[in-house]
């Protein structure tokens, strides 16, 4: 039987639609980017990831370079059209800066500008969830001295929404010895990261183990510091802050010990960024674990889950390179998942791992893997909150020592 001339013309036209959504007969489609910094080549790995397997394939000139010198960590503006890369620069004399690139209709990154903070020793970069401001994180302040003053400080930009081209915004409440306003906002000693919610920005600072916190002007993109609002932690080594659902803090405490389990500190945000700790304390890792760098949350209906991803140490040969999962009780309290829904918890994934995302549709989770140059890719249960391997394989190679990755979902742009 041969086709008609219509009927060759309605599979031509099929088959070209199907190309143009990023379809293939052997996938769902492309359902958002992921990019992963390079940090031994100063590059960028760019890549597809598909609805139905959660497999991912480079997008076109990946990898990318990334503008500047040993990149530490990227973020994207609302939307998925601009994404920012900063690099820390080196002790050469190579200074950091963030490198602003535009996303093409299919995950193509093109670089745009290139513009620095008003610190020095940049270490994390931020985006608020409207989309409209950028926060960079300094370990030393313009002021610091090292003698008297160890504080480092935030750079803030409020951004172009048809460019996304930064325009730096002054601090409002402190000013210079000259009489100007301040162009930073300070914050506590050696700080090493942050995390930005609709109302609050907080960091953490590994100097004094303490969280700074500041309320955000969602109008102005201004900074306030709220009045003895400064949490210290009691930890021996906080690794990491982030932000949970709508109303709680998590931040990992590796510990002293190498290749220690560590625990997790979960606290409530209450009025004006305050942080109370939640009933019950702080929660331990799970014993096979070690060493815990980052959180992350997941939503599966009605039921919260706490992911925590687990580094381990070059003594351990990264055997506990892994991420623990934990379930979300209504007062924040965290609690193992039951072992009958969980017999492998914690969740094996390559070695080293220092960064996890999951996709805009909720389907997969995955982590970037420093010493084995790999992506980590699992499927999420919803009603279990646990992994399982994808189909078409749970590995896949990327850029040299990956630290930081994002994804995007893919709108057409």
């Amino acid at each position: 039987m041969t086709l008609s001339r219509i009927g060759r013309l309605a599979m031509a036209l099929a088959v070209s639609v199907a190309m143009g959504l990023g379809m293939t007969s052997c996938g769902g489609g492309t359902i958002g980017f992921m990019w992963v910094l390079g940090a031994q080549n100063h590059n960028i790995g760019g890549f597809k990831i598909d609805d139905y397997t959660g497999n991912l394939t480079a997008t076109v000139g990946s990898p990318y370079d990334s503008g500047g010198t040993n990149p530490v960590m990227l973020t994207l503006k609302s939307g998925g059209r601009f994404l920012y890369v900063l690099n820390a620069g080196d002790s050469s004399g190579v200074k950091g800066n963030i490198e602003l690139f535009s996303v093409g209709g299919d995950g193509v990154l093109s670089p745009q500008n290139s513009f620095t903070s008003q610190g020095t020793f940049p270490v994390w970069i931020t985006t608020d969830t409207s989309g409209n401001y950028l926060f960079e994180l300094d370990q030393r302040a313009p002021d610091y001295d090292g003698v008297t003053n160890f504080n480092g400080s935030i750079t803030a930009w409020s951004l172009d929404p048809n460019t996304g081209r930064p325009s730096l915004i002054t601090n409002a409440q402190v000013k210079n010895a000259a009489g100007t306003q301040l162009t930073y906002f300070e914050v506590g000693n050696k700080p090493i990261q942050m995390r930005a919610s609709a109302s609050c920005i907080y960091t953490l600072d590994s100097g004094d183990q303490t969280i700074f916190p500041y309320s955000f002007g969602s109008a102005n993109g201004q900074l306030t510091q709220p009045t003895n609002s400064t949490v210290a932690l009691g930890t021996a080594n906080a690794t990491s802050v982030n932000i949970g659902g709508s109303s709680y803090v998590y931040v990992t405490d590796a510990g002293s010990s190498v290749g220690g389990a560590g625990t997790i500190l979960p606290y409530t945000q209450g009025s004006n960024c305050s942080l109370s700790t939640v009933t019950g304390g702080s929660t331990p890792n799970l014993p096979t674990a070690s060493y815990p760098i980052q959180t992350i949350s997941f939503s599966g209906g009605s039921v919260q889950y706490l992911y925590v991803l687990n580094h381990s140490t070059q003594s351990t040969n990264f055997g506990n390179s892994s991420i623990s999962a934990f379930t979300v009780q209504s007062n924040g309290e965290l609690t193992q998942l039951a072992a009958s829904d969980a017999s492998s918890n914690p969740f094996p994934v390559g070695a080293g791992p220092v960064c996890m995302a999951i996709d805009p549709t909720n389907q997969y989770l995955y982590t970037s893997n420093q010493f084995a140059n790999t992506l980590t890719g699992n499927r999420l249960s919803s009603q279990y909150g646990t992994f399982s391997q994808l189909t078409r394989g749970t590995s896949f190679p990327t850029v040299a020592a990956p630290s930081c990755l994002v994804i995007s979902p893919n709108t057409g742009y």
